[in-house]
């Protein structure tokens, strides 16, 4: 019975209230509270000595979603602001009701509330694990239990904008081949359906025999024209349930990174994100004073590559038995010579997270210049195999008039 109840108390809905009112020396006062009622907040109130309150319950905007990004820029603020000497739950109001996005405001003010009842900032937000993973979550109360909250938060904030950099250059270098695939396809679609039958019925009307090409592209738009609902339909169909497919299964994600890793000059570029990324976040835990084993706990799934996060288990488990760092990164078989060699000059040095942090550097830069020239070689590409489908088409549809032309010459 007494369970029920705890649960039921639990699931009581919390919301923020705003009081004003007059303490025991009769001066005005006022702040914020959360709590399940109205009732609530007088009763507390009262207990303080608080006369007269009054008070209201604020209301957030929804809509938004919390990126990435948001989180990154939030980070960097609070760090800023608790280097500036700025009291942390003043820093969260500041950044909360200033933020442009309301599910951002909503979320740090409820992670401020949190706060502010005692939990401590690691506890608050490993509630919230969308929007912060076991590494954001773990370096924070690296810094807490360290007392350099402000340091570590300073070198997570740089942490995660490097991050964010690698991931927005990978999306840049994707995004514009497969915009004009899409552009070239519905392009396609629109001559198919409404252009070439038009040029169909003027054709009809020679009576003449069609060159053969003309006769294929025709039979396509007949094709196109007939069933352009089941088409449609077949591709979205199949692009959703792909795109929830590798969301929701590991061994459809571990197949896909595989094959990405494959892929002639995208796969090298995705690779080099992955290894930045994975020695970035190495770097950044092992300075933080994470211990090795548990750093690379955190490691695996910050790569955002099921290949190498298989390989960072193989290698905790391995490390966690006495092999040192160099060694087992070799037996994956999945790091480049001069990755393993400065791992190795690290840990000989005593320099790890300084040898790390070079090493994603190097990637990072060898990234962005990778996207850079693949950027310079996909224009003449696509525009040459935009011009090929295109022109065939126009050709085809133009040579019987050609054709006609001659005969009456």
């Amino acid at each position: 019975m007494a369970i029920t109840a705890k649960t039921k108390a639990s699931a009581v809905k919390e919301s923020t209230f705003q009081w004003e009112g007059r303490n025991k020396d009769g001066k005005t006062v006022r702040g914020e509270i959360r709590a399940a009622s109205e009732t609530v907040v007088q009763t507390t109130l009262r207990r303080q000595g608080i006369t007269n309150p009054k008070i209201k319950k604020l209301r957030f905007k929804t809509g938004g979603r919390v990126s990435d990004k948001d989180i990154t820029l939030f980070t960097r603020q609070l760090a800023t602001m608790m280097k500036s000497g700025v009291p942390l739950l003043q820093s969260f109001d500041i950044v909360g009701r200033g933020h442009s996005n309301p599910a951002v405001g909503k979320l740090l003010l409820d992670i401020k509330a949190d706060v502010e009842t005692g939990s401590s900032l690691s506890q608050a937000f490993r509630k919230y694990p969308l929007y912060f993973d076991a590494l954001f979550c773990n370096l924070v109360s690296a810094g807490e239990q360290a007392g350099i909250l402000d340091s570590l938060l300073d070198r997570l904030a740089t942490y995660k904008e490097k991050i964010l950099a690698i991931k927005s250059k990978i999306k840049k270098a994707l995004f514009y081949p497969i915009a004009v695939l899409v552009v070239a396809f519905v392009i396609t679609a629109v001559i198919m359906i409404f252009v070439i039958p038009a040029f169909k019925e003027v054709f009809n009307s020679f009576g003449a025999d069609l060159p053969l090409p003309t006769l294929v592209v025709i039979a396509i738009s007949d094709f196109f024209v007939s069933y352009w609902w089941a088409i449609f339909g077949i591709i979205g169909g199949s692009i959703y349930a792909f795109l929830e497919s590798w969301k929701r299964s590991e061994k459809v994600q571990m197949v896909m990174d595989r094959l990405l890793l494959r892929l002639p000059i995208f796969g090298d570029i995705i690779r080099k994100s992955v290894i930045a990324r994975w020695t970035r976040t190495l770097s950044t835990m092992f300075a933080a004073g994470v211990p090795l084993v548990e750093s690379l706990e955190s490691v695996g799934g910050a790569a955002g590559n099921h290949v190498y996060k298989v390989a960072t288990r193989q290698i905790q488990s391995e490390v966690s038995s006495g092999t040192n760092l160099t060694t087992a990164m070799q037996n994956t078989n999945i790091f480049p010579n001069m990755v393993t060699q400065m791992v190795s000059i690290g840990e000989e040095s005593g320099a790890l997270d300084s040898m790390l942090s070079k090493v994603a550097d190097f990637f990072e830069q060898e990234v962005d210049d990778s996207v850079e020239a693949m950027s310079s070689l996909m224009e003449p590409m696509i525009m040459v195999v935009l011009g090929t489908l295109i022109g065939g088409m126009v050709v085809a549809m133009y040579l019987p008039i050609f054709k006609i032309g001659a005969v009456v010459g």
